[in-house]
């Protein structure tokens, strides 16, 4: 498509919009190659059972503009993930300069939060590395890259053999269990992986895991832990299987500290891949790592591979007063 392109841009409206926003990412992920240049189906999924249902990070009616042809074929999506963050995502066929300068301009007027440290109004949108086009408009628009927002979304082909990964002894890596000790026990252990040096009076209960299971593409037997042998879980992994485009996305995925430097984490991930390749999967990816989580850096890489695509976060103040 050209500059001339007639789109129309809108609001999310409905609940149709939001299954036409899943169908128009799986098109879009396979015309890139299975290349993350914008969200997976699972991404989009997780933000809304998790983000907002559970923490409250935005809303579909506010946070999300469509971009359409005049024949209603959805060009291009803008939505946040979390305050102050914009993302778009683009068709290729549509992708333009002033596509996604207009993208920008909606993003800097309605998906802007005042910073927590800052007290300023800001906004973050996302780039790979790689992306001349999209890095050299942030540039130009005032984004500042920040080194330290880095994340590498790496993926594997499964095709080939899959990586080994013994299970520790004593340990065993199963499915989640449908009933609510487990999912407490799930809970506990998302608690200790990612909030390590709270204190555990701020723990707030397990329930909020009844909406994960509400997600469309979620499967319990792809819920996958690590036990301890005193039955607590001690390292999980979700893996998230979309058979329209045959990918598989592992998110999130964490050991407890008491349990780490024991291979766990590879050991939940080498079965989850091992799950999704029988199911028809053909590759698997994972996001996250980078500069900004070296430990995570170096599991994804044992066990996805070195390379990956660098994506970094631009932030641009809208007071004026720059960096």
């Amino acid at each position: 498509m050209t500059e001339q392109t007639k789109l129309t841009m809108r609001r999310y409206r409905d609940e149709g919009d939001y299954w036409d926003i899943r169908r128009f990412l799986r098109d879009v992920y396979l015309r890139n190659g299975r290349t993350e240049h914008s969200w997976q189906v699972a991404r989009l999924d997780y933000w809304r059972w998790h983000g907002i249902a559970n923490r409250g990070d935005g809303k579909l009616e506010s946070d999300v503009f469509l971009w359409e042809t005049s024949k209603g074929e959805l060009a291009a999506v803008l939505n946040s993930e979390g305050a102050g963050h914009a993302f778009l995502q683009v068709d290729p066929r549509f992708r333009t300069t002033g596509l996604e300068g207009q993208m920008l301009s909606v993003a800097e007027e309605h998906l802007v939060v005042i910073g927590s440290t800052s007290g300023r109004p800001v906004v973050v949108v996302s780039a790979q590395d790689s992306d001349e086009a999209r890095t050299a408009l942030l540039t130009r628009r005032g984004y500042s890259r920040r080194a330290d927002w880095q994340e590498i979304e790496r993926k594997r082909d499964l095709s080939p053999s899959l990586p080994e990964a013994a299970t520790p002894e004593g340990y065993s890596v199963r499915a989640m269990r449908a009933d609510d000790e487990d999912l407490a026990r799930r809970s506990w252990a998302s608690w200790r992986a990612f909030h390590p040096d709270e204190p555990d009076d701020k723990y707030e209960g397990w329930t909020w895991y009844r909406n994960i299971e509400r997600a469309p593409m979620y499967r319990r037997d792809l819920d996958l832990v690590a036990e301890a042998p005193s039955g607590e879980i001690a390292s999980f992994a979700t893996v998230w299987y979309d058979d329209v485009t045959r990918a598989v996305c592992l998110e999130p995925v964490g050991t407890t500290p008491e349990h780490q430097r024991r291979g766990l984490a590879k050991a939940v991930i080498a079965e989850g891949m091992r799950r999704a390749k029988e199911m028809g999967a053909l590759v698997a990816t994972v996001g996250g790592g980078g500069e900004s989580n070296p430990p995570a850096d170096a599991l994804y890489a044992g066990m996805f591979g070195k390379g990956g695509a660098s994506t970094t976060g631009w932030v641009k103040y809208l007071d004026g007063k720059g960096v």
